[in-house]
């Protein structure tokens, strides 16, 4: 009699403390007995294969309300698609806030489409543009109880930045009901400022976005951030670092103890300010909040990724289409570099580039490489033990992984409705063959069996920060 609904047999299994062969035994959807010799209706073969927890990313951007006339490619069942094709089974978007409107509308409008339409599991983080007292003293504690127990602020957009008042409210409220409060650091002000300055000057093309965007506009918001944490007493995580200026702030928070989190993502190791002087409009394709740097800024990210300065390594995902009305070219081709939708896509490479790039090229280790990509943001985000690892009890979501497969990256053998990478072209050893979310295969080479509104909603548990270094 077989003890498993399936089995992923011989395949070399590796989580973010363990590295070793052994048999999976998944029942209900479940990791349910790890050894040796187990016997299930059905097995998968997977000698020859690494087996590592399905991806998890803390940061990604779909369905998204208009953004200046532009849209988001990706609904929750392309995006979800491409997650999935890419080693990822569990993605956390935004439920943005509209100021003098009540979250719940955006929770419910964001559930709505997610429930109908994702393909793996899924949650929402929260946006906090107004924060009133009826937001952070009624909504913010029913939602909490309803699962949903991170949210980001800004201190830039205009629609989105709060002053620092407003922060030093929000970090008090996330420390009384125990959330986990993400920052994108950026100073409006002095953006608002700089932008003013190149265009009077006539610098107004994509490959002089940067130069609106220095490093110095990264650190001051990252150290202003850490100051309010600190004077609050509240933990916050610190999104899309860019370059050595920020990351050594943080540095100098953790190393005085203080719950001080990072977050990097693909571009910062990957893409540079130069890339925005692509030809044609084609920079555009490249730009993004904070924007690439330069190549000691890429160094330094390696080096906060090797030594822990960052806990998670997340997408960003953020797909408009390069053509089209609704995409980059909304305000027209030569569009002033301030009217160009921000973002670039990269939620099915986030994995096969780390990997190629980091565990690959010895930059980093497998354990590291899960933790960043997996188990680290599921433990940040209320999500663990359910997901980002492979032990007794967890979900059954899976990538095993061909280590010596090497794919040349092509927008057209990608699986988001987004119509460039700005990968393009890059050679990477090591892909993902097959995906399962709860026990199901969803992705086995090169076909996707899962169906929309297959995905569930996943209530967090309130975070239970681990030490930020």
């Amino acid at each position: 009699m077989s003890d498993f609904d399936l089995v992923v047999s011989g395949g070399r299994v590796i989580t973010a403390a363990s590295d070793g062969r052994c048999d999976i035994g998944i029942r209900g959807g479940r990791i349910a007995a790890l050894g040796e010799g187990l016997r299930g209706r059905e097995t998968l073969d997977a000698d020859g294969l690494w087996v590592l927890p399905g991806g998890v990313d803390g940061h990604c951007h779909m369905d998204q309300p208009d953004y200046g006339g532009a849209r988001t490619a990706d609904d929750y069942t392309s995006g979800t698609r491409s997650a999935l094709c890419g080693g990822t089974t569990t993605i956390m978007t935004f439920a943005y806030q509209e100021k003098g409107r009540p979250i719940r509308e955006a929770v419910d409008w964001t559930r709505e489409r997610a429930d109908a339409r994702a393909l793996i599991d899924f949650t929402h983080h929260l946006v906090i543009a107004d924060p009133t007292a009826d937001v952070l003293h009624q909504e913010l504690p029913q939602l909490m109880a309803e699962g949903y127990t991170s949210f980001k602020i800004y201190l830039t957009y205009d629609s989105l930045k709060l002053d620092d008042r407003q922060v030093i409210r929000t970090l008090a409220a996330a420390r009384r009901e125990g959330a986990m409060v993400m920052v994108h650091a950026e100073n409006s002000d002095a953006i608002d400022w700089l932008t003013e300055q190149l265009l009077l000057a006539g610098r107004t093309s994509v490959a002089d976005m940067p130069a609106s965007r220095p490093l110095a506009v990264e650190r001051e918001a990252t150290h202003r951030a850490i100051a309010l944490s600190e004077i609050v007493g509240t933990p916050i995580l610190v999104t899309h670092v860019s370059g050595g200026e920020a990351v050594e702030q943080i540095r100098w928070a953790q190393a005085r103890g203080m719950r001080i989190f990072a977050e990097t993502c693909p571009q910062y190791l990957f893409l540079t300010a130069d890339d925005l002087g692509a030809p044609h409009f084609h920079g555009a394709k490249y730009l993004c909040c904070p924007p690439p740097r330069d190549a000691a800024s890429q160094e330094a990210v390696w080096t906060g990724l090797r030594s822990g300065v960052f806990q998670v390594f997340s997408s960003d995902h953020s797909p408009y289409r390069f053509d089209g009305p609704d995409g980059k070219k909304v305000a027209g081709v030569g569009a002033h570099f301030d009217r160009v939708p921000p973002g670039v896509p990269g939620i099915e490479t986030r994995l096969p580039l780390l990997f190629s790039e980091g565990v690959g090229k010895g930059r980093i280790d497998l354990q590291t490489f899960v933790n960043l990509t997996s188990t680290q943001p599921a433990r940040l985000y209320g999500l663990f033990p359910r997901k980002g690892t492979i032990a007794v009890g967890a979900d059954a979501d899976l990538a095993l992984w061909d280590p010596a497969r090497r794919v040349t990256i092509t927008a057209a053998d990608l699986h988001s409705a987004v119509d460039y990478t700005p990968y393009e072209g890059r050679e990477v050893t090591g892909w993902p063959v097959m995906t399962l979310s709860r026990g199901e295969v969803v992705w086995r080479e090169g076909t996707v069996t899962a169906e929309p509104g297959r995905g569930r909603f996943l209530a967090c548990d309130r975070p239970m920060p681990m030490h930020s270094a």
